[in-house]
């Protein structure tokens, strides 16, 4: 399995898994013109997709999804919630269950989902797994505060996607008025690079060969502090593989998980 990260922050977040041919979409949160538009500049064939998985119904992450769905007839992965909330403005969308002990399947990915506590309709993190030989991603956006069952969710994966949203100083000195503050912080909120820290140091284990920081806020963080904070905590636990940072306007990848991969900080 493949992993490109078409892009990831405050005004969008999509990804794309490839195997065996066929590709998932993992959010869509850009317009279905831009999401064509990187996925061709990072040679990733739309026309091989199978499904749209979506961890919410937000915007930034599910702005392209119903045209996407449309124009390739293709179903969304997600939750109850997020179809519902999407439904009266996309009738004709097709959807397969993901939650808690709902597993979809779109060609070779089974998509799987834990709850969150992030404010949406009924928000998920996401795991995936693919091909013949099982090779698995977790995607967890928007995380609110990780539960117990969050953190078991997202054990013995070979790649993890995790926001690092906000530096805790950049936060409580920023001019964003005092209830967004709170609410990006609170635990209906987002994850601070400190707290994605501290979750990724119980994550570790020898098969984790990559991890990408994603969804960094535009105005409460940079690429250096998420870096200066997850950094230490991974190396802290014998962390072996890749760390990244995706970018807001730059495709990543792609990234490849079937075998080892070197130690290596972008």
């Amino acid at each position: 399995m493949r992993l490109v990260v078409l892009g990831s922050g405050s005004k969008g977040n999509a990804l794309a898994l490839e195997a065996e041919g066929a590709v998932l979409l993992v959010d869509a949160g850009f317009s279905a013109r831009e999401l064509e538009r990187r996925a061709a500049a990072a040679g990733i064939p739309l026309d091989n997709l199978l499904g749209i998985a979506l961890t919410h119904e937000h915007g930034d992450h599910a702005a392209g999804a119903p045209v996407l769905a449309r124009r390739f007839d293709v179903p969304l992965l997600c939750s109850p919630g997020t179809y519902g909330a999407l439904l009266p403005r996309s009738p004709w969308l097709r959807h397969r269950r993901v939650g808690l002990g709902h597993a979809a399947q779109a060609g070779p990915f089974v998509v799987e989902g834990c709850p969150t506590s992030h404010d949406a309709a009924e928000p998920l993190a996401l795991r995936v797994r693919a091909g013949r030989t099982g090779a698995s991603v977790g995607v967890a956006y928007d995380l609110g505060r990780p539960s117990a069952g969050l953190r078991w969710f997202l054990r013995e994966l070979d790649a993890l996607v995790l926001e690092a949203n906000h530096d805790e100083v950049l936060l409580r000195t920023s001019d964003y008025p005092a209830a967004v503050r709170q609410r990006i912080s609170g635990a209906g909120g987002h994850l601070s690079n400190r707290a994605c820290g501290e979750l990724l140091g119980e994550l570790v284990h020898p098969g984790l060969a990559h991890v990408v920081l994603a969804h960094l806020s535009e105005r409460c963080n940079t690429a250096t502090d998420a870096l200066a904070a997850v950094g230490p905590a991974l190396a802290a636990v014998g962390f072996g593989g890749a760390l990244h940072v995706a970018r807001q306007h730059h495709v990543l990848g792609p990234l490849e998980f079937s075998l080892p991969a070197a130690p290596l900080v972008r």
